[in-house]
C-alpha cells in the first residue's frame, strides 16, 4: 500500500507562517501500522457492540475478537520484509517514531499470536464464570493486545511509554474484573500499585535522559548520548538506570518480581497466561530498545547491572519454584508463574551479553521468547482443562492425568519437558544452547555457570510434575493391590495429607475432610470427570503442541533470529 500523506492546511497562511507548517507535515504508512490499528479498532467496535448485543449472544463478541486477532496477526505478512518505516521527522528521515523492522515485526507476531490463545482460552472462562462481564473482558484483552503490538514497533520515547501503559492499564483491570472475588481484587490492586510506582520511577528516568539530550527519537539519544557534556553525565547515567528500574518490573526481573505470583493466582486463568507471554514480551521488547537502541554508549552502566539481574531472577524464581506444595490451593498456577521468573533471568542473559559484544546477540532472546510463548500458553490450556474437573490448581490434581485425558497429559508433559530443556522439546534444548552460548562468546562465564546450575535445578519441579501426569490417580488400585482397596496396613496418599492437614491446621476451608473441593473456584459447582474438552480449548492445546513439535523438529525457524541482524 503506497503511503499517504496528513497535509496540514493554514488558511491565510504565507512565508514563513507556511513554511513552518510544512515542516511538520509526515506521512504516514498506514500497511506499516495496520496490526495494532486493527487491534484497536477491533476493541472499539467490541465494545459499541456490547451495547446491543442480548446476554444469550455475548459469545459472539468473543468470536469477533479472536478473528479480530487473527486478521491482525496476517497483517504481518505483507510486513515481512522489515523495510517499512512512519512517522518519520521531515528533516531527518532517518528520526521515526514507528519502524517496522524484523524485530518488531517477530515480537508482534509474538504478541498478536499469545492474545489469539489467550482468547480462545478466554471463550471457555468468559461463559462459564458468569462474573466476568463479557463486553468489559474482550474490550480490555484488545486494548492491552493494541498496546503491546504498537510496542516493539516504538522508536521514541513518548511512544514507548504511552504503548507501555496502554498495554498495562487494562492489564489491571483484566486481573482484578471477576465480580465478588476478593483474591482477584487483591492481586489486581498488588499488580496497580507496584506498577504505577515503577512507572513513575522510569517516567523520571526518561525525563532526565530528554534533559541530557534535548530528543525523544532512540537513534537521535544514542547519537547524543556519544558526546555528553561532563556537567550531565552524572544526570545521563541517572537517567538510564531509571529507565531500566521500570522496564525490570515489567519483565518480572528480581528483586521487581514480588507481584507475580500473587497476580497469576488471584486472577482468571486466561489473563495469568496472557500475562505471562505477552505481558513478559511487552517488557522486554522495551528494555530491549532503550538499552541495545538508546543507550549504547552506556553499556558499561546497564550491561553489569543486567547481568546481575538475570543471575538473580533465575535463581530466585528456580528456587521459588521447588517450594510450592502439592496440596496447597493454586500451587500450580504459583509454579508457573514462579517459572516465569526464573525463565525470564534466561531471557535478559543475551540483553546483558549485548553490552560486551554487539546487539545481534538480542536475537537470542527473541528466539527464547518465541519457544517459551508457545510451549507456556500450551501449559495453561491443560491447566484449564484440568481445572473444569479439580478446580483448586493443585499440583496434586495432576496426579494421573494421562488415565482421564490422555492426549492433555501427553502435550503438558511435552510443554513441561520444552521449558525444562530435554528431549523430546528439542526446541527448549536449543534456545537454552543459544542463550548459554550468548553469555559465553560475551565472556560472561561466571553468569553461564549460574544458568547451568539453575537448569540443573529446575530440572527437579519440571520433572517431579512430568511424573506426577502418569502416576496412579489417587484412589484407583495400585498394580499390586486387589480390586476391593488397598491393603489394611496401608494408608491413601489422599487420606494421610487429610490427617496432616487436619493436625497443622492449614487444609484451605473451602476443602472437604477428603481433600476434594467442596466448589469450584468462585462458586462454581465442580464439573464432573469425563466431562468433554470444550472446543476453543482443544484448539488452544492443538495449536501450541503442533507448534512445539514443528520447531522441535525444524528448530531453525526462531533459531535463526539468534544469528541473523533484527534492526534496520
Amino acid at each position: 500500500m503506497a503511503a499517504e500523506a496528513v497535509t496540514v492546511t493554514v488558511t491565510g497562511a504565507t512565508g514563513p507562517a507556511r513554511t513552518a507548517a510544512e515542516s511538520v507535515v509526515q506521512t504516514i504508512d498506514w500497511l506499516a501500522v495496520l496490526p495494532p490499528v486493527v487491534v484497536a479498532a477491533v476493541a472499539l467496535l467490541v465494545l459499541v457492540a456490547d451495547l446491543f448485543v442480548r446476554e444469550s449472544r455475548k459469545h459472539l463478541l468473543g468470536l469477533a475478537s479472536v478473528g479480530g486477532l487473527a486478521v491482525a496477526l496476517l497483517s504481518l505478512i505483507p510486513l515481512r520484509k522489515g523495510d517499512r518505516t512512519t512517522f518519520c521527522l521531515v528533516d531527518d528521515p532517518t528520526a521515526c517514531s514507528y519502524t517496522a523492522d524484523y524485530f518488531a515485526l517477530a515480537i508482534q507476531a509474538l504478541v498478536l499470536g499469545g492474545a489469539l490463545l489467550t482468547a480462545l482460552l478466554s471463550l471457555t472462562a468468559a461463559k462459564d464464570d458468569k462474573r466476568l462481564p463479557a463486553g468489559e473482558y474482550w474490550f480490555l484483552l484488545l486494548s492491552s493486545a493494541a498496546g503491546a503490538a504498537l510496542l516493539p514497533a516504538s522508536r521514541d520515547l513518548a511512544t514507548l511509554v504511552v504503548a507501555l501503559e496502554v498495554a498495562s492499564l487494562p492489564a489491571f483491570a483484566l486481573v482484578g474484573l471477576r465480580r465478588g472475588d476478593k483474591r482477584s481484587s487483591e492481586a489486581a490492586l498488588k499488580f496497580f500499585l507496584s506498577s504505577v510506582t515503577a512507572t513513575a520511577v522510569m517516567l523520571l528516568g526518561v525525563s532526565f535522559v530528554y534533559a541530557t539530550t534535548g530528543t525523544m527519537h532512540l537513534t537521535e539519544i544514542a547519537t547524543r548520548l556519544d558526546d555528553v557534556p561532563a556537567q550531565l553525565d552524572t544526570l545521563a547515567q541517572a537517567g538510564v538506570a531509571l529507565t531500566l528500574v521500570g522496564f525490570a518490573f515489567k519483565t518480572a526481573a528480581a528483586p521487581f518480581h514480588f507481584w507475580v505470583p500473587d497476580t497469576y493466582a488471584g486472577a482468571p486463568l486466561p489473563v495469568a497466561a496472557y500475562l505471562s507471554v505477552v505481558g513478559k514480551a511487552v517488557g522486554f521488547s522495551g528494555l530491549i530498545l532503550v538499552t541495545v537502541v538508546a543507550f549504547p554508549s552506556y553499556a558499561d552502566v546497564w550491561g553489569p547491572a543486567l547481568a546481575v539481574l538475570a543471575a538473580l531472577t533465575m535463581t530466585v524464581g528456580n528456587v521459588a519454584a521447588l517450594r510450592q506444595s502439592a496440596t496447597r490451593a493454586r500451587g500450580a498456577i504459583r509454579l508457573l508463574a514462579w517459572s516465569s521468573v526464573g525463565q525470564a533471568g534466561y531471557l535478559l542473559v543475551p540483553i546483558a551479553a549485548a553490552a560486551y559484544t554487539s546487539d545481534a546477540q538480542i536475537g537470542s532472546t527473541v528466539a527464547y521468547a518465541l519457544m517459551y510463548a508457545v510451549v507456556n500458553l500450551g501449559a495453561f490450556a491443560v491447566a484449564a482443562v484440568v481445572a473444569r474437573t479439580k478446580p483448586l490448581h493443585r499440583l496434586c490434581d495432576y496426579r494421573g492425568l494421562y488415565a482421564t485425558h490422555p492426549l492433555a497429559a501427553l502435550a503438558l508433559g511435552f510443554f513441561l519437558l520444552c521449558l525444562a530443556g530435554l528431549p523430546p522439546g528439542i526446541i527448549g534444548l536449543f534456545a537454552k544452547v543459544a542463550v548459554f552460548s550468548a553469555a559465553v562468546d560475551a565472556g560472561l562465564g561466571w553468569l553461564a555457570v549460574v544458568m547451568a546450575v539453575n537448569v540443573v535445578i529446575a530440572l527437579f519441579y519440571y520433572l517431579q510434575w512430568t511424573a506426577l501426569l502418569f502416576r496412579t490417580p489417587e484412589g484407583a488400585p495400585a498394580p499390586g493391590e486387589a480390586a476391593g482397596g488397598a491393603p489394611a496396613s496401608q494408608e491413601t496418599a489422599a487420606g494421610t495429607r487429610t490427617r496432616q492437614e487436619d493436625a497443622a491446621g492449614t487444609r484451605a476451608p473451602h476443602e472437604t475432610a477428603a481433600g476434594a473441593p467442596a466448589s469450584a473456584e468462585g462458586g462454581e459447582a465442580p464439573r464432573r470427570p469425563g466431562l468433554p474438552v470444550p472446543v476453543p480449548l482443544a484448539l488452544a492445546i492443538v495449536l501450541t503442541f503442533a507448534a512445539g513439535i514443528v520447531l522441535s523438529g525444524v528448530p531453525q525457524l526462531i533459531l535463526r533470529f539468534a544469528t541473523g541482524t533484527l534492526f534496520q
